[in-house]
């Protein structure tokens, strides 16, 4: 595939300003955060590399949070320009971006991702899974005969029968990963609900906010285990579990079909068609964030996140998408965001 007609050669020419107090503004752009969009950002930096006149951009994980906070460090050639997340930025991030100068923040929403449930291949099918299943499993209080408890369950099979009789061993991501927020809300926080757990507590006396909070609090026996590293790591821990279920972006387990069993969601697999559709139920949208500050000082910036969004590599028929992110709908307004260089409200 071609991307040389994306950025002329003209247009490559961006002068290297300096940073109050730096002689020069270093010359490669520096991406971090979200082991979700790594891999995303990874092919986006090659392809960049190759195809234009800028060096390839230097792109780590380390989790949403973590490269958030990086992000928000400060202004300057010792700071990255690029934070990469599988959330929305938070509003205290925001606060913290601004109390260290970095005040005008673009967004950017490259596509939607899904996350997936998958076991070992050669393991146990999880074909029954829905949201009230995965809070039964993994909460660390449940209803049982109309009273909220500590969690009782050891089994799958012991609160639904259609699951696989085999222990319970779940490897969830970490909390500074953003996949563990959309895991805690679209996931936890609806079968709390389903299951009258939620209810239970407040009618218990908890104020609503102390449910919310109770509905997304994980075990703490064993049986769910959190895993602050990429999903490399959650895969070593299946490897060596075979009863055990873990949390995945999309792209990740499509790419490890020989090693997974993708589990379904309320009778949905997940696939980029059933994302795109909206009918698979445990979606997201997927960003990076740029500072604008960096932009015409760092060379290649603004044209990295061009080019990041483009028809030809965020579109359906593009690279990412061949990868298993779901193209944005609304692709042409990222584009013209961008380009603008328009910032967060």
């Amino acid at each position: 595939m071609k991307f040389t007609t994306l950025v002329s050669a003209t247009a490559l020419a961006v002068a290297s300003t300096a940073f109050v107090g730096a002689a020069q503004a270093r010359d490669q752009v520096q991406v971090a955060g979200s082991s979700t969009v790594l891999p995303y950002a990874s092919i986006v930096a090659e392809a960049f590399g190759e195809n234009t006149d800028f060096p390839t951009p230097v792109v780590e994980s380390g989790g949403s949070s973590a490269g958030l906070k990086r992000f928000c460090e400060g202004v300057g050639e010792n700071t990255i320009d690029v934070a990469n997340a599988s959330r929305k930025i938070r509003e205290k991030e925001i606060k913290a971006c601004a109390e260290n100068g970095v005040k005008d923040i673009i967004e950017v929403r490259i596509g939607y991702d899904g996350i997936v449930f998958a076991s070992q291949k050669d393991g146990p099918a999880f074909t029954a899974f829905t949201p009230d299943d995965i809070f039964n499993g993994l909460a660390a209080k449940v209803l049982v005969d109309g009273k909220i408890v500590d969690n009782p369950y050891t089994k799958w099979s012991e609160f639904n029968s259609a699951l696989p009789d085999v222990e319970i061993a779940a490897f969830i991501p970490g909390t500074k990963h953003g996949t563990r927020e959309v895991f805690e809300e679209k996931v936890l926080a609806v079968g709390c609900e389903h299951t009258g757990a939620m209810k239970a507590m407040m009618d218990a006396g908890m104020s609503e906010d102390d449910a919310e909070d109770a509905c997304i609090d994980v075990r703490a026996d064993g049986k769910s285990t959190d895993i602050d590293g990429d999903y490399t790591e959650t895969l070593a821990r299946i490897d060596s579990n075979p009863n055990g279920i873990g949390v995945f972006g999309l792209a990740f387990y499509e790419n490890n079909q020989d090693k997974l069993k993708v589990a379904t969601m309320s009778d949905v697999a997940p696939s980029t068609e059933s994302i795109a559709s909206g009918e698979y139920p445990v979606s997201r949208p997927l960003f990076f964030y740029v500072k604008k500050a960096h932009i015409g000082v760092i060379p290649g910036l603004k044209e990295y996140a061009q080019f990041f969004i483009a028809d030809e590599i965020a579109g359906p028929q593009g690279p990412l998408a061949q990868y298993g992110l779901v193209s944005d709908p609304e692709l042409a307004a990222v584009q013209a965001s961008v380009a603008n260089e328009d910032t967060m409200k």
